[in-house]
């Protein structure tokens, strides 16, 4: 049972590394074209980046899927070799990977509505001017459309192998 465990969470570990993989390869085609979008509204391009918005796998992009992935592979190691404390972090950083990418699907579904509410927040003008849902559809053709498919079935891993690996615990 502790391998089937194992091996759930290496697909979560490997469905959260393919966030940065493909910010890395596509995000600053993605940046050009919210750029591109941001010059055709007659904003100027670099309000984006002064601002700490990106596409690319820089910073926070980066650095939360890649701990994500570290700590599901640790615990699936620790389940394959049947450490004591494999069962207790199962359930902790199972149960978090489960409400994180509750999260981020949240984030997705309200991308625009969260973006235009930051942009409020700054009370820069120069932001305010910004049509939103055209930026970001901007960016989001950046990536190729099989991304989209992507985003959904590593959704469905995280949220199908997280169930199953609880699921999958002792009770005791």
């Amino acid at each position: 049972m502790n391998a089937f465990i194992a091996a759930l969470q290496l697909l979560v570990a490997t469905a959260f590394l393919s966030i940065p993989l493909v910010r890395h390869r596509y995000g600053p085609t993605a940046m050009a074209g919210a750029e591109a979008e941001l010059e055709r509204q007659g904003v100027r391009t670099t309000v984006l980046t002064e601002n700490g918005m990106r596409f690319d796998a820089g910073g926070h992009e980066t650095a939360i899927p890649a701990s994500v992935a570290a700590v599901m592979a640790a615990v699936a190691a620790l389940n394959l070799w049947g450490g004591p404390w494999a069962e207790t972090l199962t359930w902790v950083f199972q149960s978090i990977v489960l409400v994180g990418n509750c999260l981020i699907l949240h984030s997705q579904l309200t991308a625009v509505k969260s973006v235009q509410s930051a942009f409020a927040r700054k009370g820069d003008p120069m932001l305010a001017r910004i049509d939103v849902p055209a930026l970001l559809k901007a960016a989001e053709n950046g990536f190729p459309s099989w991304v989209w498919a992507l985003q959904n079935v590593r959704h469905v891993v995280v949220f199908g192998a997280s169930i199953l690996a609880l699921a999958a615990m002792p009770l005791a």
